[in-house]
């Protein structure tokens, strides 16, 4: 057996590595009764991005991970890393990431830094408030199957976003507490899709029409999304934070807690267009229940909030990220809720859980560097607990005639009839396989699907070729 994950390992080892280290000795790891090879200097973990999308098209990409140990005193940890991202959609998408983070760049400051840009012509956008919004599947798989026009760019949007953050973490108390400041500033720019790009290579039954409006059309209509925050804005934001982190390591911690709470505050005079305030509180758990990171149930809770009734819709998809991870799309997809669609579930608040075992049933050194093979299995979910305002936000004043306002008044009463009254949790269940290179470079293969009594609403499940643990 461990000649076959050996030869595994060594295909995935010419991506995963351009390793320069000045030192390499054996030296007895806590978590582990083997010796394990201590990294120090700089190590490369080289990916390509592949994935696709029945409207983005196939993802084409690279990424790129850089590891500074130093002379290896803070193995498993880094002293500081560099991450890159650029990836290209064959329908014209992109995406751009560049991440720093340092214990050492600043004495007694742990500094990460990040900026993305993403320009998306097929967003996903399904509503607000989950389940209350209809996801109309049946539509979306008869386009698929041939039988009517590709139903899918009914939920899509075009989005340019542009992602800058700096946070400063420092100690409290026994370099266990710390606080955290951050300032994080972001430009959106959304709109309807373009009907030319989403259409292009498609056969003429398979085209979207442009009789048939988004969704995201149909909410401005409707006056659900106002015309004033529709195309977007600035953000300019203040960060203030608490961790408590006992963790024995970071990249794939088999023990410990690691536990956050965050104010965000974005008012009008610091530079946001429509200014908000949020807070957010996450609970992440390690348990060992087999030694020496054999066998490890981990678990996360979160809870995103918003302090008043109102907050840029345009900001909802975003959970609240401080130190070495930046701002990600949620609820839906790989960082957060496995399984579901990407921003199927957006709300003023919203819960969130997952939980997984993760058994790490193979290790071995291999030309230098500490492998090793695990699988997870896991359940993730999420519900929208205060709910963003869908109500008809027109008047007949706004439309040319009563007729007309009669007529869109009906689409919208019809619209949210078809919905739940309030949101249900959203749950997913799924398992995956992850190469753990020193203990820092992962690469993971997992699958989610949605379960429940409308998990139709959630899609059909999801595959994920991607990098490191979720948490």
């Amino acid at each position: 057996m461990k000649k076959i994950f050996t030869l595994i390992a060594a295909l995935l080892l010419p991506m995963a590595l351009m390793a320069q280290t000045t030192d390499n000795t054996p030296q007895a790891n806590e978590n582990s009764t083997k010796k394990e090879i201590t990294k120090t200097g700089f190590n490369f973990g080289p990916l390509p991005a592949i994935a696709f999308d029945a409207d983005k098209g196939f993802q084409l990409g690279a990424i790129l991970n850089l590891y500074d140990f130093g002379d290896g005193s803070v193995y498993p940890n880094t002293r500081q890393q560099w991450f890159f991202e650029a990836s290209f959609f064959t329908k014209g998408s992109q995406l751009y990431t560049i991440s720093y983070d340092s214990r050492f760049l600043i004495p007694g400051i742990r500094f990460s830094a990040t900026l993305t840009g993403t320009n998306d012509k097929a967003m996903d956008f399904y509503g607000f408030n989950g389940y209350q919004s209809y996801f109309d599947y049946e539509k979306v798989d008869a386009g698929k199957d041939g039988e009517s026009y590709i139903y899918t760019p009914k939920y899509r949007i075009d989005r340019k976003a542009i992602l800058f953050k700096a946070d400063f973490i420092g100690n409290l108390w026994k370099e266990k507490l710390f606080w955290e400041v951050g300032y994080h500033l972001s430009y959106f720019k959304q709109g309807a899709i373009n009907r030319k790009k989403v259409n292009k290579n498609k056969e003429e039954h398979e085209i979207f029409p442009d009789e048939e409006p988004t969704l995201f059309e149909q909410y401005r209509t409707w006056g659900i999304i106002k015309d004033d925050e529709a195309d977007g804005g600035w953000n300019s934001t203040v960060r203030l934070g608490l961790l408590y982190d006992t963790r024995d390591k970071e990249g794939a911690p088999s023990r410990g807690i690691w536990a956050e709470a965050h104010a965000i505050v974005a008012p009008k005079w610091l530079g946001t267009k429509h200014p908000y305030y949020k807070y957010s509180a996450t609970f992440r758990h390690y348990v060992p229940i087999i030694a020496n990171d054999k066998l490890t149930f981990a678990y996360r809770l979160n809870y995103e909030g918003t302090f008043g009734k109102d907050a840029p819709y345009y900001i909802l998809p975003y959970i609240t990220t401080m130190g070495q991870s930046y701002d990600r799309d949620g609820m839906g997809g790989f960082r957060t809720i496995r399984g579901i669609m990407r921003n199927r579930v957006q709300g003023l608040d919203m819960a969130s859980y997952n939980a997984e075992f993760r058994w790490r049933f193979v290790s071995f050194p291999l030309w230098r560097q500490n492998i090793a093979f695990a699988l997870n299995l896991f359940s993730d979910g999420t519900m929208v607990t205060k709910e963003y305002d869908m109500s008809f936000g027109r008047t007949a004043a706004d439309f040319a005639s009563a007729e007309e306002y009669a007529q869109v008044k009906g689409e919208y009463d019809a619209y949210m009839a078809q919905g739940l009254g309030h949101d249900r949790p959203h749950i997913t269940v799924g398992a995956g396989l992850r190469f753990i290179m020193n203990q820092n470079f992962i690469v993971c293969f997992e699958y989610g699907k949605p379960i429940g009594q409308y998990h139709k609403q959630d899609g059909n499940g999801a595959f994920y070729m991607n990098i490191g643990y979720l948490f």
